[in-house]
């Protein structure tokens, strides 16, 4: 309980949670709460009359699909197509489809962040989430490889029980660990996004046990400027480490190829060429899962025309740099005179065998995207839909090409060979789609599709850019008068005073009373918002976040782990011949010794947020503040301890209550 300072009529009205905001009133928070309504009551309100059906028959094609890997464990390998000499086909493709599909969620919300393309944040949610789930789904297909899955461990970085380690320097290893650091990156990228929304999920909660189930997943968030200065870069940090580990991922994935002597695969174009097709698969399967739930949700005033259009363009070109890199290839074929890759191409890709999968592959990927040249297309639903299947289509389609055709046909035409899916491995496959929608479909029920933080600050950010792009900056308020008796009434029931809270009506007064305060000399003080208020670290006079040593200590133990765990088998434990080389040969530790530098610097940098914000914190005094629940969805509290030197029971209160602070009361401990 907390006791209201007796001011103007104006600052003691009671402000109703549940009301709807008037359009354009302080409290509307520029439309904050509409956005919080819209997209917290998703999680919160019974799912449309289609969701069940839906989960149900897409948990049942997952169930097909782990039912036909069960069959395969007990059975072998031998159920799949594989032959001789095509020992890759459907398994490496779904694969390496799968970890494509995964890009768009890294690069929107990294690369997209750190070149501040602000128009990112209502999607960037959706696609991180079918990140992690793309890359669950690719998982599956290197564990199931092997045969003998339950000896999955001997890939791990230690000797096994027959004192055998792993082959540091094959590609396939450098991938175990590109796609197991891109998967944790990812889940922390994820998870600290969703902070301040757990914590706005937890303040709306109407039962004990979902407010707990969010108040323990929010670890005791209260958009404090203290945890906000960190929280920020934090973030900076993360899509920092995870834009270069993006376009290493599937360049790692290229080398399985490119490093191999087999026409068709041995070329140097493969790692931006894979990385290309990757955010082109990637932002197609976004348009494909956002579009029907932008309509069934009516988050048209979200997902706006605008996000569409630039996703459509990033669309057109990444299909025009893998059209590109067709027509080099073709080119090196022919240019090269080197007779196996032209055979490879010309006579095995455009005319022979495979010529509709690879006139499939070139419509799909470089024609059909070409269609959004047309504004037309980048404004309708349906063709962006169309654009986007297709292109889904055909990048499948690019990796069975290039996968089976440069197998197909060996050296001799005695050793020739083709090859056919068997039932096995066509409904794996469908099970991974059954289990991605499964996934997705409990995503949106019970975590929030859109970032709501992230949406709320970019819109404040847009409105402060164009109040100055008019010239028309925000004037500063009069301070409301106060009536000076009584100053602040007793705490309740004897409680003990833990400190005094004010309301404001935006971003721009609390940072002017947040200034104030650091004037007349506190220092235990903190402003709380529902999104990071620019400028505020200044006007509180806090320095930057040390955290950015914290991911350098991690990233340099990380490189130094990665180098020793490679170099003391490769040389001194389990010493192999590999290609020539010397057991030492450094570059070939280059990989994963970069993997693991970004995945120890992302620890760091989490375990840094946590203890530099002083979290977990599951109770604070400002929780016990009913008015302060709404600093999650459109409110902006000030805060300041009793333990501060300069507090004052009289002069504090009325400090607040000057600089434009509202609903002056006791936080009690």
């Amino acid at each position: 309980m907390s006791a209201p300072l007796t001011t103007d009529r104006a600052a003691t009205a009671p402000v109703d949670a549940d009301r709807p905001p008037t359009p354009g009133s302080p409290a509307s928070g520029s439309g904050d709460r509409d956005l919080t309504n819209t997209v917290a009551g998703i999680t919160e309100r019974k799912m449309p009359r289609w969701w069940l059906p839906a989960l149900l028959l897409s948990a049942s094609v997952a169930g097909i699909g782990f039912l036909a890997i069960g069959y395969l464990a007990i059975t072998g390998v031998g159920v799949w197509g594989l032959n001789q000499p095509v020992g890759w086909a459907w398994d490496i493709t779904n694969f390496v489809f799968w970890i494509g599909i995964g890009h768009a969620g890294t690069l929107i919300s990294a690369i997209l962040f750190l070149f501040r393309q602000r128009w990112r944040t209502p999607i960037n949610r959706a696609a991180e989430a079918m990140t992690l789930f793309a890359v669950t789904c690719a998982g599956l297909f290197p564990l199931i490889h092997v045969g003998r899955m339950w000896r999955i461990y001997f890939v791990a970085p230690v000797p096994n029980h027959l004192a055998v380690w792993p082959n540091f320097k094959s590609p396939l290893l450098w991938d175990v660990f590109a796609v197991t650091t891109y998967a944790i990156v990812s889940i922390l990228f994820f998870y600290v996004g969703l902070l301040p929304d757990f914590a706005t999920l937890r303040d709306r909660a109407k039962t004990r046990i979902r407010g707990w189930i969010y108040g323990v997943l929010a670890l005791g968030w209260r958009g404090g400027q203290r945890q906000w200065r960190h929280y920020e870069m934090a973030y900076l940090l993360l899509a920092g480490l995870a834009t270069p580990l993006v376009l290493s991922v599937h360049s790692i994935v290229s080398f399985d190829f490119a490093v191999s002597q087999i026409p068709g695969w041995h070329t140097t174009i493969f790692p931006p060429y894979f990385v290309a097709g990757a955010v082109l698969g990637g932002f197609a399967m976004v348009l494909i899962m956002l579009l029907p739930v932008r309509k069934a949700f009516r988050l048209e005033q979200i997902i706006t025309p605008r996000v569409l259009d630039n996703m459509c363009k990033i669309i057109l070109a990444t299909g025009s740099i893998v059209g590109f890199a067709y027509a080099i290839e073709l080119f090196m074929a022919w240019y090269s005179g080197n007779p196996f890759e032209a055979f490879t191409f010309f006579n095995v890709r455009v005319t022979g065998p495979f010529a509709g999968a690879f006139a499939l592959m070139v419509v799909c990927n470089v024609v059909a995207p070409q269609l959004f040249w047309f504004k037309r297309f980048r404004r309708s639903t349906k063709g962006m839909l169309l654009v986007a299947v297709l292109v889904t289509i055909g990048m499948w389609f690019e990796r069975f090409v290039i996968i089976v055709s440069s197998l197909a046909r060996d050296a001799l035409p005695s050793s020739w060979g083709d090859f056919a899916p068997t039932w096995v491995e066509v409904l794996t496959f469908a099970g991974t789609f059954g289990l991605f929608l499964t996934l997705y479909l409990l995503f949106m029920r019970f975590l929030p599709m859109i970032a709501m933080s992230e949406v709320k600050g970019a819109r404040a950010q847009d409105r402060h850019d164009a109040e100055h792009a008019s010239g028309h900056a925000h004037a500063t308020a009069p301070a409301p008068e106060i009536v000076p008796e009584p100053a602040l009434a007793a705490p309740t029931d004897g409680a003990t005073p833990w400190g005094v809270i004010a309301r404001y009506d935006d971003g721009d007064a609390l940072k002017r009373a947040a200034a104030t305060l650091r004037d007349a000399g506190y220092d235990k003080y903190d402003a709380h918002s529902p999104y990071p208020v620019h400028g505020m670290r200044r006007a509180m006079g806090q320095g930057r976040s040390p955290l950015g040593w914290w991911t350098l200590g991690g990233a340099a133990f990380g490189a130094l782990a990665g180098f020793l765990i490679q170099w003391y088998p490769s040389v001194v434990e389990y010493p192999l011949i590999v290609g020539g080389k010397a057991y030492d040969s450094w570059p070939a530790f280059v990989p994963i010794v970069f993997e693991l530098s970004i995945l120890f610097g992302a620890f760091a940098t989490i375990f840094g947020l946590f203890k530099l914000s002083r979290q977990p914190q599951l109770y604070h005094p400002t929780h016990g503040h009913d008015p302060f629940r709404r600093v999650t969805d459109d409110g902006f509290f000030l805060v300041v301890e009793t333990e501060d030197a300069r507090f004052d029971a009289e002069r504090t209160p009325r400090l607040l209550a000057r600089s434009g602070g509202r609903d002056v009361a006791w936080v009690e401990v």
